[in-house]
């Protein structure tokens, strides 16, 4: 398996629960701490809960109690809470940085589970009864499958199933997002800044510890052409697309060339006829990014690697029967997270400035709703215990 970030070790807990031996080679290193956080809802949280994680999950939750969106002067204008619409808000009960998580993820498996940092599959072909993979490293092994959980610019995916511009769809926004020291009196709650007009925004998280905190940023950018390992490059476009945002943007910029962890990326999805070919499956945004602005990436690495692993188990481990049936039932829940991602885009993008066009249609409220509920808790988890190892 390919990637040891969320998607993977998941994976490789259900799989390794149903018998499978398993091995996850990551290209870092080693696993990369901190990151964007991320949530786990609906269906999601009874996944960590099957998993026995639930404990640990929450024992590393960032514990924000909710949100203020603010005027430039700080002025609080809308709030909140994480304990809304059941914890499945907009700020999530369970909310985790996403390295915090994969640390609990990777504890969990590692005694069980060969990982190999500093590596990544070179090359590989498939068989009727394997697959040949080179590692970068040099050494060559047979496995059974090959997934990619490999992220949104996933080398699997490419090096199988096409280059990344076939199946990747820019949103029309560009997200940032970097640790800074917490001299902003933030306490458990998150701030968030927007600029209607510009369809910028800029955001200050709490994070579990204190003396950090996590600034965001988000801008629109209809064409995006910087590489995704272009560290300075990426630095110069938020420089020049948020100098004059106002609010603590400044301040926040100050810590730019300081910041540890700075990522920054294009809000993607990933569309795929098929998320398997032969041997080799995706998951996660591999295989169906549904766009951070879904707000359920992490829920459908989760929900996928239960529904992945217990279905190929189920079929025997025949990739033909059990790729189909995994992809079966995780579809139409992917669809309805890429809606809202959609979604969300749209209403954060700058209006059109077409006099001609007119406002937007006002929204189906019991049509969004049903599209929520659907996106959170659409998809059926069977129950895979009795499955044969």
């Amino acid at each position: 398996m390919a990637g040891a970030s969320i998607a993977g070790p998941a994976l490789a807990h259900w799989l390794r629960r149903h018998g499978a031996e398993v091995t996850v080679v990551e290209r870092a290193p080693a696993l990369r701490p901190g990151g964007q956080a991320v949530d786990a809802r609906g269906v999601a949280r009874e996944v960590i809960r099957r998993m026995g994680l639930d404990a640990g999950v929450r024992a590393a939750r960032t514990e924000t109690a909710g949100a203020h969106t603010v005027a430039a002067d700080g002025t609080v204008l809308q709030t909140q809470r994480a304990d809304d619409h059941g914890g499945d808000g907009y700020i999530a009960e369970i909310e985790i940085l996403r390295g915090d998580l994969s640390q609990v993820l990777y504890d969990d498996t590692r005694e069980g589970v060969e990982y190999l940092f500093g590596d990544r599959i070179a090359e590989l072909t498939q068989h009727a009864d394997g697959v040949d993979v080179t590692f970068a490293g040099g050494d060559r092994r047979r496995f059974d499958l090959v997934i990619g959980a490999d992220g949104l610019h996933s080398a699997l995916r490419a090096s199988v199933f096409g280059a990344h511009e076939e199946f990747v769809r820019h949103l029309g926004l560009v997200l940032a997002f970097y640790s800074v020291p917490n001299e902003f009196g933030l306490d458990r709650w998150l701030l968030e800044y927007q600029d209607p007009a510009s369809g910028r925004s800029a955001l200050l998280r709490p994070i579990a510890d204190a003396t950090r905190a996590m600034a965001m940023f988000s801008f629109p950018q209809a064409d995006f052409a910087v590489d995704h390992r272009d560290i300075d490059a990426q630095k110069r476009l938020l420089r020049e697309r948020v100098a004059d945002l106002g609010w603590e943007t400044p301040r926040l910029l100050a810590h730019l060339d300081d910041a540890p962890d700075f990522y920054l990326d294009q809000v993607a999805q990933v569309i795929l006829p098929r998320w398997s070919r032969g041997r080799v499956g995706l998951l996660g945004d591999a295989a169906c990014s549904a766009s951070p602005m879904s707000g359920q990436g992490t829920g459908i690495a989760l929900v996928g690697a239960y529904l992945l692993a217990g279905e190929l188990a189920a079929a025997g481990w025949d990739p033909e029967v059990g790729f189909v049936r995994y992809e079966e039932r995780m579809r139409p829940y992917v669809e309805a997270n890429q809606e809202i991602g959609r979604l969300h885009v749209a209403s954060l993008l700058p209006p059109d400035p077409d006099p001609n066009t007119g406002p937007p249609p006002e929204p189906d409220m019991e049509a969004l709703t049903a599209l929520v509920e659907r996106a959170i808790n659409g998809v059926e988890l069977p129950d895979y215990a009795g499955v044969a190892t």
